[in-house]
């Protein structure tokens, strides 16, 4: 396979997994969102009304807004869930970050690195340091997402140089 597509679909999956992320924070644990797409749609249901929804609160800009100001039926107090399948799994990386923390370097490993918010500066670290603990992150064949997400930050957590992206929001 061409690496350059190999490469756009890495970067693709990556992105939607931010757009994925940047909506899901605008969205409460009891499943009603915030922003005017959200309350244009509001009561439909279907992949259709949900994409517009979304589409609507970002090109427009007011999910961001009324999280910011307390708008736009946006309320930040309200804790934040998620129900559904892991990013990781849904975009197929969990395979290609496995693959390139067991060779200690790689573009899933990057992009994974990205995702947890390490910065440029300490990423080669961060890939030695996952790379010298792959058996005690991916423990067996069938680990989960969520699971290798908790032993990385575990792993984060105990290195001085990576443990400051190892806090999570409670």
């Amino acid at each position: 396979m061409d690496k350059r597509l190999l490469s756009k679909g890495l970067i693709l999956g990556v992105l939607s997994a931010a757009s994925l992320l940047a909506q899901a924070q605008a969205q409460a644990a009891d499943g009603k969102g915030c922003g005017w797409g959200n309350m244009l749609f509001e009561g439909q249901s279907g992949l259709v009304p949900h994409l517009l929804a979304i589409s609507t609160n970002v090109t427009s800009g007011n999910a961001s807004f009324g999280l910011t100001s307390g708008t736009n039926g946006c309320d930040t107090s309200v804790k934040l869930g998620y129900g559904g399948r892991s990013l990781f799994a849904m975009n197929g990386m969990l395979d290609s970050i496995a693959e390139d923390m067991a060779q200690g370097q790689g573009e899933a490993l990057d992009a994974y690195a990205t995702l947890l918010g390490v910065e440029k500066a300490d990423r080669a670290h961060f890939a030695q340091v996952t790379h010298q603990n792959f058996g005690t992150i991916f423990p067996r064949a069938d680990v989960t997402s969520e699971q290798v997400l908790a032993a990385t930050l575990d792993v984060m957590s105990r290195d001085s140089q990576l443990a400051r992206y190892a806090k999570q929001p409670a």
